[in-house]
């Protein structure tokens, strides 16, 4: 007889592959695990990635399950769901037969035509329209998304009058009382604060807020200038100051291209590594493929390899340098073989410890909450982490701008004293590429 005061969630293979604790995350309500998911599983488990790890934890965790009674009948879990594997299914006509997108979709249908309130959840945008199709109720997986258009932008604005911009102009600190609602809008650790006057906007002072002593301190009127950069913008400003601070422990840098993410990220970590000495080596990397899928097809050695994916590093580096360098190339080459600069796929940092290291993670939008939190685990207390990125470009076909890891982390961790963000929205680059952002 089925049971219509419990939902039932059907789940399909890339929502246990986006994050494995999906298992666990529907509450009191019942989840359906089809027998072509188990099997698509099992393609993936040997895998040495991200996808690879989530399987086998899935696999684990339905063992555990089984030990506790049948999971063809269901078993109860803590929450006081159920969850079951179920093997058959309603051929649909019209549709391809022996497609495991198909065999997942004939799974709900039959249990819809049994009479259960069925839900089905899928992170493929075309399960989920075939889905509709059917008239079977479908959503996307909405545990660890964030609202992108209220995503938090690491600073606030506040306008104010010329005498009192004057009053503040070069004291060390001041209250935010009077100037920002904290009941309304909240500060956060390491947030700024822009204050301007109203009548002249280009006048202003850039605060950062002390949340120990509830107080906002102005940032030196003198920009650092690092290999020839200097902020070209209040956020770039605030960038550097995040950046540059060392108790700053994780900084997240979003924006579109050509913001200067990751100039800035590299100038500062170069800074500190090369000059200061701060950090033993600074350690870049990017995802190399979509889901997570190693190098290992392309030709050459693995720095060859890598080097196909780290072109835009390599420009980087190769202009900061090039202001202070008459062979920019050879002085990459030799940071690289000393390994004071390192570059590394995101595939080879599973397991590692990073100790005194300035590390950035270029293209975080394309990672899942998931995968943010196994390479944040691997930093050392000695070490730093930027992840850099743009939410509205996206390459990973299961994540969008609201369920990325990049937008998923500055959510998460937006008051805690070790991180800082900053969205960065003018482009720098140039004229055209601030217009084809806008307008393409």
């Amino acid at each position: 007889m089925a049971d219509t005061k419990r939902k039932t969630f059907i789940i399909d293979t890339n929502v246990l592959l986006h994050s494995a604790n999906s298992l666990m995350a529907f509450k009191d309500n019942r989840v359906v695990i089809p027998m072509t998911v188990l099997e698509e599983l099992d393609r993936f488990k040997s895998a040495n990635n991200e996808l690879g790890a989530n399987a086998r934890e899935v696999s684990r965790a339905l063992d555990k399950l089984r030990a506790k009674g049948s999971l063809r009948e269901g078993v109860p879990t803590p929450q006081g769901g159920l969850i079951q594997v179920v093997l058959g299914y309603d051929d649909l006509k019209g549709m391809l037969p022996g497609v495991s997108d198909n065999n997942i979709l004939g799974c709900a249908q039959m249990l819809r035509r049994e009479g259960h309130q069925v839900i089905f959840v899928s992170k493929d945008i075309n399960a989920r329209i075939k889905a509709d199709a059917l008239g079977i109720v479908s959503e996307d997986f909405k545990n660890q998304r964030v609202n992108i258009d209220e995503l938090y932008t690491g600073y606030s604005i506040v306008e104010v009058t010329a005498a009192t911009l004057e009053k503040l102009t070069g004291r060390e600190s001041f209250p935010t009382k009077g100037l920002v609602n904290e009941e309304e809008a909240p500060l956060s650790h390491n947030q700024f604060v822009l204050v301007r006057d109203k009548k002249e906007p280009e006048r202003h002072l850039l605060a950062r807020y002390d949340a120990q002593a509830k107080v906002l301190r102005p940032l030196p009127d003198e920009s650092p200038q690092l290999f020839s950069v200097t902020p070209r913008s209040p956020e770039q400003r605030m960038a550097f100051e995040l950046l540059l601070d060392d108790s700053v422990k994780l900084v997240t840098l979003v924006g579109r291209a050509g913001t200067g993410k990751t100039l800035l990220a590299l100038a500062c970590g170069l800074t500190k590594v090369v000059h200061d000495e701060r950090y033993k080596k600074l350690l870049v990397s990017r995802p190399i493929m979509p889901l997570g899928q190693d190098i290992g097809y392309l030709p050459g050695s693995k720095d060859d390899k890598l080097s196909h994916w780290m072109g835009p590093i390599f420009d980087n580096l190769h202009f900061l340098l090039a202001q202070e360098e008459r062979d920019p190339d050879e002085v990459i080459k030799r940071l690289i073989e000393e390994e004071s600069v390192t570059l590394e796929a995101l595939t080879y940092i599973r397991g590692r410890s990073i100790s005194k290291q300035f590390v950035i993670v270029d293209e975080a939008q394309n990672l899942t909450p998931h995968e943010i939190k196994t390479i944040i685990s691997r930093i050392g207390g000695e070490s730093k982490i930027v992840l850099t990125g743009d939410p509205h470009q996206i390459d990973n076909p299961y994540l969008d701008s609201n369920s990325n890891g990049l937008t998923y982390v500055v959510e998460r961790l937006r008051n805690q004293t070790l991180s800082g963000h900053v969205t960065l929205t003018k482009s720098e680059r140039s004229e055209l590429a601030g217009v084809a952002a806008d307008l393409l």
